[in-house]
């Protein structure tokens, strides 16, 4: 409104004049007596000339001076609307306002969510895969992204769950306030940009405005780490530790790394199949950067395998304290022959660059056709050359943080079933089971991983049975609602109750309120699943055997 005040003082006094000047010029009417134009219908007649419109000269003809004098207020009036206009026009394209119009519906949309819904802070390639997992799971979500490009990309996306969205800078708390982190439902706050700094304000402001709110940030950092950590940050999430322990996995327990990734990649489990790395003898690590690092912590202390470093800038990076290094990017064959590349049983390609670590790679399996090969991916957009380099394992952060994090917000009792199974360490017990899951559950299609908790507001049938005495055993939950005898294809895969935790519950295990119950079946096999769990006819008749 300041912006338009001298503009509407323009009008205001151009109209003004044109109709006080109307007022005083005499005319003749009719009869060709003297009169003067009223001040009522002077400004009736000056707000219709002065628009254009007009509608003739009234209550008579004009006299000579008085039209002068509207011929003069015409072009004075047009001037003024086309400044007047045209100052709008400046205001409405003003990047300011419209900004803060945007924000202002952007607030007012969040406002009104009634659901409980992730604040999700960064859209681009984690984000995105983020974003998917969670409208997948008809969950709502919010995001905040400071790169007006990315809020393009998402503004086509056909979503089935609407996404408002925002283009801000993340780490200004009263963006995030506008998010929803002051929203009664707002579930829980994820920040995923490619700033550390950044995603540590987040965790700061979440925490301090929300202290019990779930905050999972992205860090690449040990020292943010340890600063977010601090504030009591409930997950930092680093894809290069995420990885390496992955990769130490593979070296190891081959078994339960492909299973982890069977029930959580959200691939045809047909293709998934097992990596088995070498688990002595020379591996060649190109890279001692963050990613490089983290690869050889967790290969340092395996007594099987021998190491040798490869970095362009150890002034940077430093050295490693054990284990032969060479200066070089690893790219040059003359590089990894002093690696003993052709001794060597495995590589890992790690810099920062794609175009480097291809060359790496293509480079290292001309001198040696059986290396097993890890190159790391830093771009999306690459992922057709790195599919041609046909690499034994890729390694993409924004794909490795994503699947993370959709797992701890979609099915976080996943996290402690593999904790569990790992801990077991019965790798013949993990084969069968993923033989088991592969040919009698999903016969090789895409595995669908979802929780039950038996609360009223999920299972009300089930705690109606409960609180009247009677026992509802699994085995309800597995049939058909549409034929009893047959067997919904599906799978408990963990049953908590308290503290206690049940692997692979029975059929006939009873439930109790508060349980809660990890699937894996087929795609749609859930949705069969929630008629027995809101349809007090169906429990009935798959527990009673009654017609």
């Amino acid at each position: 409104m300041r912006r338009m005040r001298v503009p509407l003082l323009v009008l205001l006094t151009v109209y003004a004049i044109a109709t006080v000047g109307i007022t005083l010029i005499p005319g003749k009417d009719n009869d060709g007596n003297l009169w003067y134009m009223d001040f009522f219908h002077a400004f009736y007649f000056v707000s219709y000339m002065g628009s254009t419109i007009g509608f003739g000269e009234i209550p008579y003809e004009f006299s000579k001076l008085q039209r002068m004098w509207v011929t003069f207020s015409m072009y004075m009036t047009v001037i003024a609307w086309i400044y007047a206009i045209g100052a709008l026009l400046a205001l409405l394209k003003d990047e300011a306002l419209q900004k803060t119009i945007v924000e202002r519906r952007f607030a007012r949309i969040v406002r009104n969510i009634h659901e409980p819904f992730y604040l999700i802070c960064g859209y681009g390639d984690t984000g995105q895969a983020l974003v998917n997992a969670l409208e997948e799971k008809l969950m709502r979500s919010v995001v905040i992204e400071s790169e007006q490009k990315r809020i393009n990309v998402l503004t086509i996306k056909n979503y089935p769950v609407y996404v408002p969205k925002l283009c801000a800078d993340v780490s200004k708390p009263v963006h995030l306030v506008k998010g929803g982190l002051e929203n009664v439902h707002c579930a829980g706050v994820v920040a995923i940009t490619n700033d550390n700094l950044a995603n540590l304000h987040v965790a700061i402001t979440a925490k301090l405005l929300r202290p019990k709110l779930t905050v999972i940030c992205r860090v690449d950092s040990h020292e943010v780490s340890a600063n977010m950590d601090s504030f009591g940050t409930n997950y930092m999430i680093n894809p290069f530790d995420i990885f390496a322990r992955k990769l130490h996995t593979a070296l190891h327990t081959p078994e339960l790394l492909l299973l982890h990734e069977c029930l959580t990649n959200s691939l045809n489990i047909k293709s998934c199949e097992s990596i088995s790395p070498p688990q002595q003898g020379l591996w060649v690590l190109c890279g001692y950067g963050r990613f490089g690092k983290a690869v050889y912590e967790q290969f340092k202390n395996v007594t099987s395998i021998q190491l040798v470093v490869i970095e362009a800038m150890p002034d940077r990076t430093g050295y490693p304290i054990k284990g032969e290094f060479i200066t070089g990017r690893g790219t040059e064959a003359h590089t990894l022959q002093q690696a003993h590349i052709e001794q060597a049983v495995g590589i890992v390609a790690g810099t920062d660059d794609d175009v480097n670590n291809l060359s790496i790679v293509m480079t290292a399996k001309a001198l040696n056709p059986n290396l097993f090969t890890v190159i790391r991916q830093n771009k999306t957009h690459n992922q057709i050359i790195f599919a041609a380099a046909k690499a034994d394992i890729v390694m993409q952060p924004s794909k490795i943080i994503a699947s993370h994090i959709r797992v701890l917000l979609t099915t976080p009792l996943l996290v402690d079933f593999m904790r569990i199974i790992k801990h077991s360490g019965k790798l013949a017990w993990i084969r069968e089971l993923l033989k088991h899951i592969k040919k009698n559950i999903l016969n090789d299609t895409r595995p669908n991983i979802w929780e039950t908790v038996i609360t009223p507001e999920q299972t009300p049938t089930i705690c109606k049975k409960l609180a009247i005495g009677e026992l509802i055993t699994l085995d309800c939950l597995l049939r058909n609602p549409r034929n009893r005898d047959d067997m919904l294809e599906c799978l408990p895969l963990l049953l908590i109750r308290g503290e206690q935790k049940i692997l692979l519950p029975e059929n006939n295990q009873y439930l109790a309120e508060n349980d809660k119950i990890l699937w894996c079946g087929k795609y749609g096999i859930n949705k069969w699943m929630e008629w027995t769990l809101h349809d007090q006819f169906i429990l009935e008749y798959l527990h009673t055997k009654k017609q």
